[in-house]
């Protein structure tokens, strides 16, 4: 139950602050994008431990299929997230009414679009494509990056600063989706045609994210094909593709078959030294 809290208050978080900083700044490219890539280094640092800090559902997705969490585990965090994400969007919409900027409607929520509600005018398909190429860079390196313990230390940093990166890229052209959680949460407050194009920005993500994870399972076949391979040619058996592994077990082998002969040895030599007294006692 604590890691789904935790995605919850992170979702709620992410969306608070990059969609927040998004509708004050008029979707400001720097600022947009670094207050997105700030967000998951603070809280990756903050609950990275305990849930993993996805705060993602195309993240969520990818570890799905990559076999790296439960199918409960996966449907707890979606729901946590979009949870999360309709609450940090609820918080962003009462701050903008509270001031003298008047309604969120006008001043927006950080919602992504395509055509007339993109400052783009990008088609429909350039908005999918767009999303699927901004999600699969994203979510390849989240997977990339975690799949090694040794660099959890900095895997904060190189996640956010490749969700900085692909907000460089996406802002001016879709308004960089990247999680179908903080796109839906601003599309349900705004309504209308926002929430009418919201399922390209849940369906482009996801399919960004599979390929990811698809991508993360054909570059782990390289530690798979140093396993020792048995191939038959005529009548002789060769072993291929593992030459390290072959010499570091003759090393193991090796120093065993020396302590046993060792041991022979010391047993016989043992065995003499009891027997001759033994000997001599019956002779005398």
């Amino acid at each position: 139950m604590r890691k789904y809290l935790c995605e919850f208050l992170g979702t709620c978080v992410l969306v608070l602050f990059g969609c927040g900083v998004a509708a004050f700044s008029g979707a400001d490219l720097v600022a947009t994008s670094l207050a997105f890539g700030l967000s998951i280094v603070a809280l990756a640092y903050t609950i990275g431990k305990i849930s993993g800090c996805h705060v993602n559902p195309a993240v969520s997705f990818a570890m799905w299929i990559d076999k790296r969490m439960s199918t409960k585990d996966f449907i707890g965090y979606v729901v946590a997230q979009v949870l999360g994400a309709i609450v940090g969007a609820g918080i962003l919409a009462l701050i903008i009414k509270s001031t003298a900027a008047g309604d969120f409607h006008s001043v927006g929520l950080g919602t992504n679009g395509y055509g007339e509600m993109a400052s783009s005018g990008i088609t429909t398909l350039g908005a999918l494509v767009t999303e699927i190429v901004l999600t699969f860079v994203f979510v390849l390196s989240v997977l990339g990056v975690t799949r090694d313990e040794k660099k959890e230390t900095v895997a904060p940093i190189v996640i956010g600063l490749s969700l900085v990166l692909v907000h460089l890229l996406g802002i001016h052209l879709t308004g960089t989706s990247v999680n179908p959680a903080r796109s839906l949460a601003p599309a349900i407050f705004m309504g209308g045609e926002y929430l009418e194009q919201v399922w390209v920005f849940i369906v482009g993500p996801l399919v960004g994210a599979a390929f990811a994870a698809l991508a993360i399972f054909f570059i782990d076949l390289e530690d798979l094909m140093k396993e020792p391979e048995m191939i038959l040619e005529g009548e002789e058996v060769k072993l291929i593709a593992a030459p390290a592994k072959v010499e570091q077990e003759e090393k193991i082998e090796k120093p065993e078959k020396k302590v046993s002969q060792a041991g022979r040895k010391k047993s016989t030599t043992k065995g003499r030294a009891t027997k001759k007294p033994t000997n001599k006692k019956s002779q005398a």
